[in-house]
């Protein structure tokens, strides 16, 4: 392909992703922000997929097999930590606005400068090669795809492309991670062009995967059928000793480590999140996109093994496969993906690094010298600080990218991307037991962090860094072979005679030895000050103490308002320092008019400080303009405890209030309960009054007549006698079934248990009610039943039930055309009874209501036979009292049926 069209494609493409960055950009103003998305959060952490895992993770697969995975398998494993580790870190950066691991590890030891330098020193090191060798994949991409020799001596062109490589990025860096001084230095412009960048290069390595596989290749199962055949490619499938599987341990712990701590993670990972929930979506997210991105890695090594010449370097094998078989578009496609993975790393890196650089090294450095920095200041004395601080950005972001290329130029040329990459991930790992000491152990001090950091930084370049220049020839060999000064006990693959593990496994395991016993040992033996306990505590304790910050930051002194305000005006300008100010003396209720600060105006001013220009320069502005007096660790100790309690008290009112709203809630439901039962005792005073009242008027209007008529024929005394006794009759009943109601809703009345036959039961209650039925002519007939089942219950309250069953279905069956059944069925642990007529039926809407009391006499608008509306009531009393129920079913017009289930006895 010529080389023109390359440059206009990667120049398009470079405008795209400018475009993409743009437009993000803005939308926050429409009230719309993209970055507010677990989706986004998880495509933009996967910066982490590099042009090493892009062009690399073949190369490495070539060489060493499955062994490539061990970089993915790590994060893999560690991303279920991420909800106890990175949201701590997220929670603590969130409140003390800090935004860079070095700033992270200076404000976690007493906010100390020279461990802010030291980690910055260690972040440079340990970039410059990673980001050389993205020059070095973009550069060696360009010449495969324009058909140049990669292994040209001249490399003229490489060079000088490259170079322009490395302008083009620093112009777009600065474009979009430093056009203004930002106190929580999110940039979401950058991060939605980062996520756009991370879809890019998937759908390239992805498409790329699917040609070989199953364009040049029959499927996966050709392919790997094919490779097993040969021997040198059948070993790549397997571990090949001991050593392998200690390699796979340290690799995949190694990469664990580094998917939290590279500069470039941090940033998306911690300073860019929004909310720190998008992490639940992350742990499962990120590590499919792993998955995705490594699908095809094997494919691709063993066709590239297969089909190109041994020449090809393995590296290329991407870009070679299309190319060889006349699939330029499909190659373009990659090199864009390739250019995407490396470009989305080189600015994500080059950003972190510059705020680190001029938060932890030159800020301090000015800012510690006050004649130094006034020199910046226009003579009209307008701020201009906030200008220096991103041009002092700009400049260390182009001075990055002209070291890596160097780096690339002279070393990383000689050696493949993988090779390359892990050193640097070596590097970051030296950040580990600082971090997670800070994270959990208080004990953990700022003089363990410099000696563990310190030993851990010398070991990594005794042991990684100076052999390399061994290889790029500026180092005799004899420096590996034969260790310094012929010392063989000091090679540095071969430290104090270990042997048996690669380089990176020797390098990781030493640093690791001496970075961990350091810390503790420092830590140990070394006392803290107050500064260093009271932040030992709030990053320990961040979840105790995130919403209560400003009671719980310890300060003891003086300052004057106007010099604070003046202070921050320097950076933030006059406007947005009085609108956070005035908001911040609101929200606290502070006194914004007052000569002195308030303390926790001070610690917000710092901490807001802390957010531009990074902890350690805050850290000496705000004295500078305060009259601070040292605190003494039992004041700490008490405001610390204080600002505690305080919180566990608002939790505990919170609690209190809370239930209290539940017992409120309980006691109103309560109360309309009470209203409800109260309403209910006089509907049933009122019922039963009237009830009685019917039979009792009856009895006395034929008591007066039998009085006045003494001369009443025989005949028709006898007649209104029978009435009187049958009134009388049905006035006790209904005192009876009253009384019985009222003991079975006071749970007072005792069933007595027997073994009942209920083919027996209904036969009798059949033979009780059939001159009822004969007088009605209403046909009445038992199923056939094929077993005898059994109940234990109370017989004479069953038989109750059945007889006012079938009582009522003959009351409401068509005389002359009625039809009543009774049918029993035995299903499973259950005995069904059912009553069964073909009479007027019950409308849907009152079926359930006519099992409440007095409910025939409480509706008298519905036609229907006496009765005292109470022997539906009771009959669902006893069966439940039988641990039964009691159901209705009916259609209008075409009968009712009702059924008791009850347990069976086996």
């Amino acid at each position: 392909m010529n080389s023109v069209t390359l440059v206009v494609c990667s120049l398009l493409y470079l405008c795209l992703l400018f475009g993409v960055a743009y437009w993000a950009e803005h939308r926050p103003q429409t009230g719309r922000s993209l970055v507010n998305n677990p989706y986004l959060y998880a495509l933009s952490i996967s910066v982490y997929c590099t042009a090493w895992t892009f062009y690399g993770s073949v190369g490495r697969a070539a060489s060493e097999g499955i062994e490539y995975l061990t970089a993915y398998i790590g994060p893999t494993l560690g991303a279920p930590l991420w909800w106890t580790i990175q949201r701590k870190i997220i929670r603590i950066c969130k409140t003390q606005r800090i935004t860079s691991i070095a700033d992270f590890i200076s404000s976690r030891y007493g906010k100390s400068r020279l461990l802010g330098v030291m980690a910055t020193v260690l972040c440079v090191l340990g970039a410059i090669p990673y980001i050389s060798i993205q020059l070095k994949a973009v550069t060696t991409s360009f010449a495969v795809m324009s058909g140049q020799s990669v292994t040209e001596t001249s490399a003229s062109f490489l060079s000088t492309q490259a170079l322009v490589i490395s302008l083009v990025l620093a112009l777009f860096t600065i474009l979009f991670g430093t056009r203004k001084l930002e106190a929580t230095e999110r940039h979401e412009g950058l991060v939605t062009a980062i996520a756009f960048e991370s879809v890019i290069k998937l759908v390239a390595f992805l498409s790329i995967g699917v040609f070989v596989t199953f364009v040049l290749f029959n499927g996966p199962v050709d392919l790997f059928e094919r490779a097993a055949a040969v021997p040198s490619l059948a070993r790549l499938f397997t571990f090949n000793s001991l050593a392998s599987t200690t390699n796979w341990f340290w690799y995949s712990c190694l990469s664990m480590m580094a998917v939290l701590f590279l500069p470039r993670q941090f940033q998306v990972g911690v300073v860019e999140n929004v909310d720190e929930k998008h992490l639940n979506k992350a742990m499962w997210l990120f590590p499919l996109y792993l998955f995705l991105i490594n699908l095809f890695v094997l494919p691709l090594m063993f066709a590239g093994k297969l089909m190109l010449s041994p020449a090809v370097d393995a590296d290329n094998y991407v870009l070679a496969l299309p190319l060889q078989f006349g699939q330029t578009n499909l190659a373009l496609l990659a090199y864009i993906g390739g250019f995407s993975a490396a470009t989305s790393m080189i600015i994500v890196e080059t950003i972190a690094l510059s705020v680190m650089i001029s938060n932890n090294v030159v800020m301090p450095l000015l800012v510690s010298r006050p004649g130094w920095l006034a020199r910046f200041d226009p003579p009209s004395g307008a701020p201009s600080r906030s200008g220096l601080v991103i041009t002092i950005r700009r400049v260390t972001i182009v001075s990055l990218l002209l070291l890596a290329y160097v780096y690339y130029h002279f070393v990383s040329n000689h050696f493949s991307l993988v090779s390359v990459g892990v050193i640097s991930f070596v590097a970051v790992a030296q950040f580990t037991p600082a971090i997670i000491g800070g994270l959990f152990w208080k004990r953990g001090g700022r003089y363990g962090a410099k000696i563990g950091l310190l030993a851990g930084a010398l070991i990594w370049v005794y042991t990684l860094i100076l052999p390399s220049l061994v290889t790029a020839g500026l180092l005799p060999d004899s420096f590996v072979s034969e260790g310094p000064l012929g010392l063989t006990f000091l090679k540095p693959y071969e430290l104090l005679g270990l042997k048996g593990l690669d380089p990176i496994s020797h390098a990781l395991f030493w640093s690791m030895f001496v970075n961990i016993g350091g810390y503790v040992w420092g830590s140990l033996n070394w006392s803290q000050r107050v500064l260093d306990q009271s932040q030992a505590t709030l990053f320990v304790d961040v979840f105790h103490f995130s919403r209560t910050t400003e009671q719980t930051t310890p300060w003891n002194g003086q300052a004057l308002t106007t010099d604070l305000r003046s202070l921050l005006t320097t950076f933030f300008g006059k406007e947005a320092t009085q609108r956070a100010l005035d908001r911040y003396s609101q929200r606290n209720q502070l006194d914004a008019a007052s000569a002195y600060a308030d303390p926790r105006l001070v610690a917000y001013a710092e901490r807001w400080l802390a957010g531009a220009i990074g902890t350690a320069s805050a850290r000496i502005l705000v004295s500078s303009v305060t009259n601070e007096e040292p605190l003494s660790v039992d004041e700490v100790i008490h405001i610390l405890k204080a600002s505690q309690e305080l919180m566990t008290v608002n939790k505990k009112l919170t609690r209190k209030s809370a239930e209290l709203q539940q017992m409120t809630l309980q006691l109103s439901e309560a109360n309309e309960r009470l209203k409800q039962s109260d309403e209910q005792k006089d509907d049933f005073v009122s019922t039963v009054t009237h009830e009685i009242r019917t039979p009792l008027t009856s009895i006395r209007a034929l008591s007066e007549i039998l009085h006045d008529q003494s001369d009443m024929d025989e005949s028709m005394r006898q007649e209104f006698l029978s009435r009187v006794i049958r009134e009388t009759e049905r006035l006790s009943r209904l005192i009876n079934q009253v009384l019985d109601l009222e003991r079975y809703d006071s749970g007072r009345y005792n069933l007595s248990t027997e073994r009942v036959s209920m083919v027996d039961l209904v036969s009798e209650a059949v033979e009780n009610v059939a001159q009822l039925a004969r007088d009605k002519e209403v046909t009445l007939e038992i199923c056939p039943t094929p077993t005898e089942p059994y109940v234990d219950g109370d017989r004479d309250r069953l038989m109750q039930v059945l007889i006012n069953l079938l009582s009522n279905a003959i009351k409401f069956a068509p005389a002359g055309s009625g039809q009543v059944s009774v049918c029993l069925v035995l299903s499973d642990d259950q005995v069904e009874l059912t009553v069964r007529d073909n009479g007027v039926g019950i409308e849907p809407d009152v079926q359930q209501l006519i099992f409440e009391k007095f409910y025939q006499a409480n509706n008298q608008t519905l036609r229907k036979p006496k009765g005292s509306g109470l022997g539906l009531a009771i009959s669902k009393k006893i069966i439940e009292l039988h641990n039964g129920q009691i159901t209705v079913s009916s259609v209008p017009g075409q009968g009712a049926q009702f059924t008791c289930s009850l347990p069976a006895q086996s």
